[in-house]
């Protein structure tokens, strides 16, 4: 049966495409899963640094204050 040989044909294809589709999929998942990470730790990066800025200015506030009061 011709017609059967050609389906059994069209069907090995569409799974092989599948499998390199899949194939994609997983890289593209890791390349996403890699640059998650490297954002979520500068995002931690930038939150340490603006919790140092902030913790110097709310130190300079003091020392201003405290110059203040000894004028």
């Amino acid at each position: 049966h011709p017609m059967e040989g050609q389906q059994l044909k069209a069907l090995e294809q569409r799974v092989d495409d599948l499998i390199r589709l899949c194939g994609r999929m997983d890289q593209e998942i890791k390349t996403l899963k890699a640059a998650e990470r490297m954002l979520r730790d500068e995002r931690a990066q930038l939150l340490r640094k603006n919790e140092d800025a902030r913790s110097k200015v709310e130190a300079m506030i003091v020392r201003l204050r405290s110059l203040e009061q000894e004028s």
